[in-house]
């Protein structure tokens, strides 16, 4: 049996353990949340959310490329959410990897550069700080006011705020 289908036959007890109920598509807390694919996160527990309360988008350092923008855009005009939290973590994977480095990586294996940007970072506050800043300048969401970034420590399971303007 593979992983997949382990996970598959988890869902069917999953489900059943569900009440009846359909949820509003609109985050009942108005609350988008920008985080890190690390595994060792797991948002919903550590901010203490439930199901329908926030829309969370992760992609390899939480960090806001076109594509987040394009979510939170959705998530704000069309879904309704008015706060924007952004969280980064220690010992990320991305402070292990330079772009140039990762760019000629694929490169070499694929034959093709890749056309996204790699956006690794070593410094979590300044890559937090510049997350924030692109939410803060982007054009596309009317609500750029409430927006705060922490660091998430993955060995004490806190958040720290990040100072935007530092």
């Amino acid at each position: 049996m593979s992983v997949i289908d382990e996970l598959i036959a988890n869902n069917g007890g999953f489900a059943a353990s569900l009440p009846d109920r359909h949820l509003n598509v609109q985050p009942s807390r108005r609350l988008a949340i920008v985080t890190c694919m690390d595994s060792r996160l797991d948002v919903f527990a550590a901010l203490g959310l439930g199901d329908g309360e926030a829309h969370v988008l992760r992609n390899a350092g939480g960090v806001i490329t076109d594509d987040v923008i394009r979510s939170l855009a959705v998530s704000q005009r069309r879904l309704g959410t008015r706060e924007v939290m952004l969280i980064h973590h220690t010992d990320c994977g991305m402070e292990k990897l330079t772009d140039d480095g990762f760019r000629t990586e694929l490169m070499e294996t694929t034959g093709v550069a890749p056309a996204f940007a790699i956006e690794s970072f070593s410094d979590v506050d300044a890559d937090v700080r510049q997350s924030i800043q692109r939410v803060r300048r982007s054009p596309f969401l009317p609500h750029r006011d409430l927006v705060r970034g922490f660091v998430y420590d993955v060995d004490s399971h806190r958040l720290r705020e990040v100072d935007a303007d530092a």
